[in-house]
């Protein structure tokens, strides 16, 4: 069987029984004629002629031209193609079951420092009914370390005014309940009270959902990182953040602050320890950071 043969053969099989999309299916596609274009250059022979040693031989050509990140990707995608024919009865084994592999670092979240975040939350236009809810939008991902789509799905009845929390729906359907310090919870009252009905007014739909776009409708992910673009622009701030950068912040200027690993576990959401973890990363990056700048003897000249 060609090389082309087995592809169509495997392109069907994604398609009809993986159920993958086009894009994957076209990426999956890619990475195996990037084997093709090696196996005709090396004169190595054919798909179905690759050994362990020729798995080891393409691998080692890969980190000369690409990123861990991109082998990694280039490797599951033939070592889904040797599973195929594997179960096809057409190789007895995986060439590349095997390989050494490049290991990624973690790659440590970005956050914004106390001064930026401060400074960008206070020069937030609030004179009108969307500069409230943006400015609600970005106290409460700061001031409550939610994840843009735990924000998004937020209802009024979520929101305790007396104790000063909200309910928050997580990840897995697993509800938290986390604490709103008194600025959040101000402007949070600010954008309900005397905003958001008049943005629910444009809308033909009623809903109990806090946060409105300008036609009245809830607002969507998309809605949040265009928000941020538009006030970033505003601001003629060299920030380069997402939503989720107001979270990584919320963590990090705690555990900066000695709150323990487990009390921002639970704040967070995480389900296990290791994945909050990476804030003390961060942390120690950032105390690192301040010797070397700051010691009379570390100072470089």
């Amino acid at each position: 069987m060609t090389n082309t043969e087995i592809i169509f053969m495997y392109q069907d099989y994604l398609k009809y029984q993986r159920q993958y999309s086009d894009s994957t299916i076209k990426s999956y596609t890619n990475d195996i004629n990037n084997l093709i274009a090696f196996l005709n250059q090396e004169e190595l022979g054919a798909l179905l002629t690759v050994t362990n040693r020729t798995a080891k031989f393409y691998v080692s050509n890969l980190y000369n031209q690409y990123t861990p990140k991109s082998i990694l990707r280039k490797i599951s995608a033939v070592r889904s193609l040797y599973d195929f024919l594997m179960e096809e009865e057409m190789m007895e084994d995986n060439p590349f079951e095997f390989v050494v592999l490049p290991k990624l670092s973690p790659k440590l979240p970005k956050f914004i420092y106390p001064k930026e975040m401060i400074d960008f939350l206070d020069n937030i236009d609030v004179s009108d009914a969307l500069g409230k809810r943006n400015k609600a939008i970005f106290e409460l991902l700061y001031g409550c370390g939610l994840r843009a789509q735990e924000m998004i799905d937020l209802r009024l009845g979520d929101i305790d005014y007396v104790n000063r929390t909200v309910l928050v729906h997580g990840k897995g359907s697993k509800d938290r309940i986390v604490p709103v310090h008194d600025t959040a919870i101000g402007t949070l009252k600010n954008y309900i009270y005397k905003a958001r009905p008049e943005l629910a007014m444009k809308s033909q739909t009623a809903t109990d959902i806090v946060f409105l776009n300008y036609r009245g409708d809830p607002i969507s992910n998309r809605g949040v990182n265009k928000i941020l673009d538009t006030e970033l622009e505003h601001q003629a701030s060299t920030l380069k953040i997402s939503p989720h950068s107001f979270r990584h912040s919320f963590a990090t200027h705690l555990i900066n602050n000695g709150v323990d690993l487990r009390v921002v576990q639970e704040l967070l959401g995480h389900e296990s320890l290791s994945t909050t973890q990476i804030y003390t990363k961060v942390s120690k990056e950032k105390l690192k950071s301040e010797y070397l700048s700051t010691h009379p003897r570390a100072k470089r000249k």
